[in-house]
């Protein structure tokens, strides 16, 4: 370059090329999603759930972000503890059988996951796809519940519908369509809890339009006699309108109906100390008034 003749330049210090996009490391990618907390980015640690779009995280850390939302903002989605499922998840028995680096700050990776699927025993590492079902939690292996045709959990013999499983850790297909069953669903169960409050109103407004009278047809309750007015006791008898000649007692906040012939109509279920109390209109008549020359204790 500098015409001494000793530097030869090569074409790409002469020449820009486009700069190719930085691609990502798989199996980091995959350590990232299989092995650490979606939200708090830490190692997975029992109990472990999982969300309706598939993806990990730890109990604890849900904890932590349903008090405070404002630490993650990619699980949005989740609202309560209702939205995600605690995951039955197989142990992988020859996980942590490998002796330890022999220096302290080295490390061996084995490539051993610390799960497997209980049917088909395939290592839950992010290079095979894997499922839950929602119902139980139970986690399997994408090729195991298709080989396996059978409505019944093969690991708590608990029962499931074909469809519902939740695949986790999918790819943006998979995300898109979990992410439409979700809001469908949650779609249906607004609906639902909107038709049966809706339904429970109308109950309420039947009920209490059946205990008040109806003024449509008939005399209005204003013109029907009233018999609850002290003092005075009307009765409609072989359809008379008349009211008989019967008057209502009272002694000591008690009552007795008076016939038209002046006698006192008492209850025959009533005691004679309780019939006592009242005054009988006949004796009253004859009874001797009180009077201050004779110092009648009546005075």
């Amino acid at each position: 370059m500098g015409c001494d003749g000793g530097t030869i330049p090569k074409r790409d210090e002469l020449v820009r090329l486009k700069k190719k996009p930085e691609q990502k490391d798989k199996d980091m990618d995959l350590f990232v999603k299989w092995c650490l907390c979606t939200i708090s980015q830490e190692p997975l640690n029992q109990p472990i759930v999982a969300c309706e779009l598939g993806r990990l995280y730890n109990k604890e850390s849900i904890l932590e972000y349903l008090l405070d939302k404002s630490i993650c903002q990619n699980a949005q989605h989740i609202r309560g503890l209702k939205d995600v499922t605690v995951l039955n998840l197989t142990t992988n028995p020859v996980y942590g059988n490998d002796k330890v680096a022999d220096k302290g700050d080295a490390y061996i990776d084995r490539q051993k996951s610390k799960y497997i699927c209980p049917v088909s025993g395939l290592e839950m590492n992010g290079r095979h796809r894997f499922c839950f079902l929602p119902s139980c939690g139970c986690v399997f292996s994408e090729r195991a519940l298709k080989e396996v045709k059978s409505t019944v959990c093969n690991k708590c013999g608990g029962a499931y519908s074909k469809g519902d499983e939740i695949v986790l850790n999918g790819s943006d297909d998979d995300v898109a369509a979990l992410t439409a069953r979700m809001e469908d669903k949650r779609a249906k169960a607004r609906a639902a809890k909107k038709a049966k409050k809706g339904g429970k109103h109308k109950l309420d407004k039947s009920s209490t339009s059946q205990d008040t009278p109806s003024t449509s047809n008939g005399p209005t309750s204003s013109k029907l006699p009233r018999t609850d007015q002290p003092g005075t006791s009307k009765s409609l008898t072989n359809g008379d309108d008349k009211p008989s000649k019967s008057k209502s007692v009272s002694t000591n906040g008690k009552s007795a109906t008076v016939n038209g012939d002046g006698k006192i109509s008492y209850d025959p279920k009533k005691s004679e100390a309780y019939k006592s109390l009242f005054v009988d209109p006949e004796k009253e008549k004859n009874k001797e008034k009180p009077h201050w020359v004779t110092f009648n204790p009546y005075y």
